[in-house]
């Protein structure tokens, strides 16, 4: 990698970090695109580069989300039984959903659903709606199926999952607080088996670059890590002090821009 590719690795990874301690979210969405930028300097096959930056943007999520978690937890802000509970269906939804499925997509619908996916990230966050308090959180087999089910969305969409389980359990009463903060208790599960499933489905295929374990890409995780584990951390220290509502709305905004981009490399897989 050129010294340009590092500086925008670094970059990304101090932002993502930052943001997954502020705002509980693994940072999937913003490494991603700026992934596909490096990978296409580096001149990697067209139709592995979707692929490789949302595996590897998930392996760093296994990182942001341990330091994350640690900050949170000397708070006591860790909702413990309730990742306990999710746990098990989230790993299964992982496992599937980045092995086979995500081998499966071709790049134009694998970027075509992740473009979607971030307007509807940057729609919540811009909006910063939160789902009124409806009921109690199910029994073992209900938050087992969420959690398979959000396992499986994550792992094809490259994000820790907050998206959809701080909604769930805000409407189950959990204290907002308490749902953030556990949310990157539950981002280490997914990631961990969605990265598992990103390493087995493309195992072998010879048309990866060297330094790849499957379609995660060894040295953007190496330049992205060094610096989010030490970002991370100061973003969950602010989150007890800061009104983020504001901030929200200007990632949302940015978020737009960064769906727009995705929009436009689906329309060039499709060939249009």
């Amino acid at each position: 990698m050129s010294i340009g590719d590092i500086a925008m690795l670094l970059l990304c990874g101090s932002v993502s970090g930052f943001l997954a301690g502020l705002l509980g979210i693994g940072g999937g969405m913003i490494l991603v695109p700026f992934m596909i930028l490096v990978f296409n300097h580096l001149g990697f096959k067209q139709e592995l580069i979707v692929h490789m930056a949302i595996a590897t943007g998930m392996a760093t999520i296994l990182f942001t989300t341990s330091s994350a978690i640690w900050a949170h937890h000397k708070h006591s802000s860790i909702d413990w039984k309730l990742v306990a509970a999710l746990s098990p269906g989230m790993i299964i939804g992982g496992l599937l959903g980045g092995s086979k499925l995500f081998e499966a997509l071709k790049t134009s619908w694998l970027s075509l659903f992740f473009a979607v996916f971030i307007v509807y990230s940057s729609i919540q966050m811009f909006l910063n709606k939160k789902p009124k308090p409806g009921r109690d959180l199910p029994g073992p087999i209900g938050l087992f199926s969420f959690g398979a089910f959000a396992g499986a969305l994550a792992s094809l969409v490259g994000a820790g999952g907050a998206f959809i389980t701080v909604p769930f359990m805000l409407w189950c009463n959990v204290r907002p607080h308490v749902a953030m903060a556990s949310s990157s208790g539950l981002g280490f599960p997914i990631a961990a088996a969605a990265t598992i499933g990103y390493m087995y489905g493309s195992w072998g295929n010879p048309s990866l670059p060297v330094g790849s374990l499957g379609f995660v890409y060894l040295p953007a995780v190496a330049c992205i890590v060094v610096v989010s584990i030490f970002t991370a951390p100061f973003g969950a220290k602010l989150a007890r002090k800061l009104d983020v509502s504001q901030l929200k709305r200007v990632f949302g905004i940015m978020l737009f821009f960064l769906a727009a981009f995705m929009f436009n490399e689906s329309r060039k897989a499709f060939g249009l």
